[in-house]
Parts: structure tokens; sequence; C-alpha cells
């Protein structure tokens, strides 16, 4: 009797906040396995520094955006095709979608159709329960299992036939403690003055939306917090974006890249921050926040009404109120953010108060529990199993 093969997993991601998800998996199943799995698909930087061979560059799928989107839809569709082919080509034992629901429900479509024997498992239940709850029931058309992030989502998608179980947030095993001295030594920043940092997004379109307001915004804070400094953290794919929007930036202005994201955080005193994975990161890193988000014209005239949560961010979601302060479209202006950043930046009580608001938060988000990257790893290699048994 021939030994069984190691399960072969496929995994696809179409933009960053994916890629590091996609390696904390690969991280577990490779702790959970002894090493002996077999992975392909999709994967970005982060992905391939595990040892992770990806089909092709995400930097092709990481749009967001119509003015984003549009011209790149051929290039895109292209990828969802040779991803579809490359999965019914090779027969994984099941396919991973991880996150990057624009990109990775369109390749679940084409599976269905065509490979309905590959079990298809989305990582990351998309916030349909935010808006446009009625995605769900398309969903359950060609996902046959949902790993969820947040206590409360499996039984929303229950409702509508899905396989769904709470496996925790990602972001909860990502507590690394950072030197904020070193940082600061390293890059001249003076210790004994403020640090701002800034985070204008990981898309092109969020660089090109939200990175003036915020540049605009610093010219205010220039005359009402004194001696304030300020950092920016980019992703590669972005940085000439980034850096063609800062020319005339009005403080004092330092600019580092992903690599060395934990030691920043470390040594800023507050944050203001475009909307998404990052602002539970800084939560966990202890850092004040306020939070900013908007979208191009055309974007928002499709989606406005759509939109039925009243938070933006994980932290005031789950605590149910506005821990941190959010600014979305319209209210998202200089003269509107710069009164909060400026209190969080001189009033330390104030700050205090959001540290706290975070723990309870992250508690109910998993920290402190198993690693939720090890639970939803074991969940793809229990369906996997499952699977088998039934073939």
């Amino acid at each position: 009797m021939s030994e069984p093969h190691p399960p072969r997993i496929m995994l696809v991601v179409g933009e960053p906040s994916g890629d590091l998800l996609g390696a904390q998996i690969i991280t577990a199943l490779n702790k959970l396995t002894g090493g002996k799995v077999e992975l392909s698909g999709v994967g970005g930087p982060v992905m391939e520094a595990e040892g992770f061979r990806s089909l092709f560059s995400i930097a092709d799928t990481s749009v967001m955006g119509f003015r984003e989107v549009v011209p790149k839809i051929p290039r895109i569709l292209k990828r969802v095709r040779q991803t579809a082919d490359f999965a019914e080509e090779t027969q994984p034992d099941a396919v991973v979608l991880i996150d990057s629901p624009d990109f990775t429900h369109r390749i679940g479509r084409r599976l269905s159709k065509r490979a309905p024997n590959i079990p298809v498992i989305k990582y990351v239940a998309p916030q349909v329960w935010a808006s446009r709850p009625g995605r769900a029931k398309i969903m359950a058309e060609f996902v046959d299992h949902l790993l969820c992030l947040l206590p409360f989502e499996p039984a929303f998608f229950e409702d509508y036939g899905l396989d769904a179980r709470f496996v925790g947030h990602p972001v909860t095993e990502r507590v690394e403690r950072g030197d904020g001295a070193a940082f600061r030594a390293r890059h001249g920043i003076d210790p004994d003055r403020p640090l701002l940092l800034v985070l204008p997004g990981s898309r092109g379109s969020e660089v090109r939306v939200i990175l003036p307001i915020f540049n605009e915004a610093m010219g205010l804070l220039k005359k009402d917090v004194e001696g304030l400094q300020t950092l920016i953290v980019t992703v590669d794919h972005v940085a000439d974006k980034v850096a063609a929007q800062i020319t005339n930036w009005p403080l004092p202005l330092t600019v580092v890249g992903q690599d060395e994201k934990i030691d920043a955080f470390a040594a800023a005193d507050v944050a203001l921050a475009a909307s998404g994975t990052v602002t539970t990161e800084l939560a966990l890193a202890d850092v004040p926040m306020v939070v900013g988000y908007k979208m191009g014209w055309l974007t928002t005239l499709v989606f406005e009404r759509l939109i039925i949560s009243p938070y933006m961010s994980l932290i005031n979601l789950i605590a149910r109120k506005a821990i941190i302060p959010e600014y979305a479209q319209d209210s998202l202006t200089a003269q509107d953010i710069v009164e909060d950043v400026a209190r969080l930046l001189t009033d330390k009580a104030a700050g205090a108060e959001q540290k706290a608001g975070f723990r309870e938060a992250l508690e109910a988000m998993g920290l402190g529990a198993v690693p939720p990257s090890e639970r939803a790893a074991q969940a793809i290699l229990d369906i996997v199993n499952g699977a088998e048994a039934k073939a």
C-alpha cells in the first residue's frame, strides 16, 4: 500500500494584506505537518520569503477604485484565468482564497464550474455584514468552507448555508515589540520631540486620494504642536506615488519601508492612518491613532449607499463605540482631523484611554489564545483530510 501524498494546498492572494496572511498560514502549515506540505499558487514578497513560489507578481492585482481598476481589467482577468487554469491542471487538495474578494472570488466562481471536485476555502470572511449582505448568498455558490476572523461571523454566514468557523484574527499574533529608541537614533530623529506616524495606505488609489489631505493637515499641526516630527512607512509598490505626494511636506519627515515597520511603530507617539488592517496592528503596538478613509468620487458614487456598518476600524466595531476617532469621505478634511491628532500628541490621558480600549477589543478577537494562523491552518488540513476520506 502506497504512502499517502503530502497535502497539496494552493494559496491565492491578490494584495499586500493577503500576502501577510498567506505567510502566516505557510508558517503554520509547515509547523503542523512537519514541513510535509506542498504549496503552490499566487503570493507576494512576504510569502516568497517563506519559500513560496508565486505564479506571478501581485502588483498586477493589487488595485482598488474604478480609476485604478479600469485600465488593468484585461490584465486582472488574464491572471484570474491563469490561476484557475493552474488549479484545474494541478488538482490540489484544496484552494485557499485569501482576502482580495474582487480577484479571488472570480477564481472561485470559475473553479466551481470547471473543477467542482476541488474544495474552495475562503480565508477571511468578507465583511458583508457591514455592507451588501446579499453577497453572502452569492458566495455560498462557490465557497465550500469559510474561515472567519470575528466571533460573531459564523452564525451570520451559516444562515446563508455556508460552512463557517471562527479561527480568530491573525493580527493578534503579530505582537512584536520594536526598538523605538534605536529607530530614532538610526534615523536622526530627536528622542525628546513628538513623532507622528503617517500611514497613507497600501494601494495607489489610497495614496492618491488620502495622502494630499494628510499633507495639508501637517501644515496645520506645525502651528499647533511644537517641534513635531513625522514618519511615513510605505510599501514598495506605492513608494514612488508616496514620494510624488510629499515634495512639499511642511514638517521634518523620515520615510521607511515595511522592513522597519515594527521599530517605527515603537518609535511613534501617535499615528494618523488610512483605514485598514494596519489600524489593528497599531492597536497591538499601543499606538494611539486617528483614522481616515476616502475613495475617489466614482467609487464613492457606487458604494456610499451600500455601507451599513457604523465604524471603519475593527477595534471600534468590536467595542461598539468610537475608541478611535474616524473620518470618512467628506468628513476627512485637514481641518477636521487636526484637533484629534493634536489632542493625542499633547494629552497623555487621551492616549491612555485609547490604549485601555485597545486591550479589551483585542482580547475579544483572540489575543492570548491559540494563534489564529494555526487554527486556520488546522482547519484547512481538517478539510483536506475530510475530502480525502470521502474520495
